[in-house]
């Protein structure tokens, strides 16, 4: 693999670059972390860690990914093992501080300003008309909050869900539930969103 391009790297699938790392490459495990680190930091932002922590709490986790990458014995598991590193690394946190989740607004993380390496996702559409754009923004902040107001165990499932797009089946071994709770608590999340966004939907 000396031979490869950064470039090529870009090119190559989630499953080749890890096989790559597995054997020591660091081009092939920079490529994976600059793939994956915004939607970690995303995660920590909707499981509503502080805003000061998220940062360090992103390179831990990735840190975490890096060190460990070597341990995972099935690449196509991946995403359900970052994912529970992700959740084990916010729990910590919350142990480590003797508090419960708090129900937050992360309005602040989402601000849409091009200069913030902090910015991760953005509405962008330039064929809308300015009543539209502020519909589609006032629509997504409710969204967030409305996941931020989410009871902690919904709020995980409804992440890992719909964020990491893991499979009930794993999301129930990352939060060491059975596959007919992790169904449920997500259709009671779903429920709760739906009931919150009526007023926007038509």
């Amino acid at each position: 693999m000396r031979g490869i391009s950064k470039k090529k790297y870009k090119e190559m699938n989630l499953y080749d670059l890890i096989c790559t790392a597995q054997e020591d490459n660091y081009d092939a495990l920079e490529e994976i972390i600059k793939r994956e680190q915004k939607n970690i930091y995303a995660s920590f932002c909707y499981l509503g860690a502080k805003k000061e922590n998220i940062s360090d709490l992103t390179q831990e986790a990735l840190f975490r990914m890096s060190k460990n990458i070597k341990t995972l014995k099935n690449p196509k598991l991946f995403k359900s093992w970052l994912s529970q590193i992700v959740s084990n690394l916010f729990y910590d946190e919350l142990r480590k501080k003797q508090r419960t989740l708090d129900s937050v607004s992360i309005d602040s993380y989402w601000l849409n300003d091009e200069n913030s390496d902090n910015c991760i996702l953005h509405i962008c559409d330039n064929t809308t008309k300015p009543d539209d754009k502020t519909l589609n923004k006032e629509l997504t902040d409710v969204i967030r909050e409305t996941i931020c107001q989410l009871p902690e165990h919904f709020r995980l499932v409804i992440i890992l869900r719909e964020l990491q797009g893991l499979s009930y089946e794993e999301i129930a071994k990352i939060t060491k539930t059975n596959v007919g709770t992790v169904k449920s608590r997500i259709a009671r999340a779903r429920n709760k969103m739906q009931e919150c966004l009526k007023p926007y939907l038509h």
